[in-house]
């Protein structure tokens, strides 16, 4: 993680992962990264009209509301 910090930027360091039953994504196979960080930020947003599955999102809801999800996040090593 230090060296692709320094190399590439803090941008590129992965800081962890969430196992998820299903991906939220739109009819078209576009993933909703914009929708999953708002919600992970607690900020404000718009569900999309062309969201596939809303389902989808129920686990990251509930991630988010317990303000727990820092327990549910693989780091790397």
């Amino acid at each position: 993680n230090a060296t692709i910090r320094k190399d590439v930027g803090a941008f590129a360091r992965l800081e962890g992962a969430f196992i998820v039953p299903r991906i939220p994504k739109t009819r078209s196979g576009k993933l909703l990264r914009r929708i999953v960080k708002h919600i992970l930020n607690d900020e404000p947003y718009k569900m999309p009209s062309t969201i596939d599955d809303v389902t989808s999102l129920d686990f990251i809801h509930s991630i988010s509301a317990s303000q727990g999800y820092n327990d549910h996040i693989i780091k790397p090593d």
